[in-house]
């Protein structure tokens, strides 16, 4: 059965900030507390060793096993899935064709979805239901920004807020803290709607100031960097990250853990750590 604070899993970093809830109708939702530390894999074998708050790994490729070890080492799991993308080779049941517009730039094997399907919206619900099946304690509905980008169908800003609210309340319904995929360009509108942020690059973009008001909400933003200046030498970033009050990590594209560099500010030096 699930719990919004399970007894025995309550880490000191997710007491900073709203570890359990931030009161109202949804107190007995988990949130991560603002300064939540975190590990990013979504492809490999889960290296499960971090002591770290938070594990954001993929919804639907990790094993059982995984999981489980992670909560009896006190972890709080994210699961990873594409809300606003069809990837085709995970083999699932196709989305209706109407629906499916142009690649993803560089993902040729992803595709766009019409946000504004009833058919995409059916998806998401199954997704978000496998989610709660698997004890996920939040999501992490990845490429929510597609009004942004060259999707093959006229999305809007209007039609984008009105998807990502509906993923956030649909989340929430069933107790699973949510997080903001990117979506710079809409957090001001969305931070009431989302419990934390996981954005990709932003210091390597200079957009990082976009996400100051999940900081002053409260709200933990993960960020990742990918740029091998930062692998190289990772600390004027971090100082800037840290000043900024983010939870910043400079990982392998690829997410498999072949090497991880964390920026957390409890830490009296950088963490570098390289696969064997």
């Amino acid at each position: 059965m699930r719990s919004g604070c399970r007894s025995g899993l309550a880490v000191a970093g997710l007491l900073l900030g709203a570890a359990c809830g931030g009161g109202g109708a949804e107190a007995d939702l988990w949130r991560p507390g603002a300064a939540a530390s975190w590990q990013w894999q979504v492809q490999g074998a889960v290296n499960t060793g971090y002591d770290v708050d938070v594990y954001d790994i993929d919804l639907v490729r990790t094993s059982p096993d995984v999981f489980e070890r992670l909560r009896s080492d006190g972890r709080r799991v994210v699961c990873y899935f594409s809300a606003g993308t069809w990837e085709t080779f995970r083999g699932d049941r196709a989305p209706p064709e109407e629906a499916v517009g142009k690649p993803v730039v560089d993902f040729p094997d992803e595709r766009w979805l019409d946000i504004r399907h009833a058919g995409v919206r059916t998806r998401v619900i199954g997704q978000l239901d496998l989610a709660r099946d698997r004890n996920c304690d939040g999501v992490e509905p990845d490429n929510v920004d597609g009004f942004a980008n060259d999707t093959g169908f006229d999305l809007s800003a209007a039609d984008q807020l009105a998807f990502n609210r509906f993923l956030a309340a649909e989340a929430h319904e069933r107790d699973l803290a949510v997080g903001l995929k990117n979506d710079l360009d809409q957090v001001a509108e969305l931070v009431g709607d989302f419990d934390f942020a996981v954005n990709e690059q932003c210091h390597e973009f200079a957009e990082c100031e976009a996400l100051v008001p999940f900081v002053a909400a409260r709200k933990p933003v993960f960020n990742a960097e990918y740029h091998d200046t930062f692998r190289r030498d990772p600390a004027p970033m971090c100082d800037a990250s840290q000043r900024l009050g983010l939870q910043t990590l400079v990982l392998p594209t690829q997410l498999d853990d072949s090497f991880r560099i964390s920026c957390d500010d409890r830490n009296s030096r950088w963490q570098r750590v390289d696969a064997a």
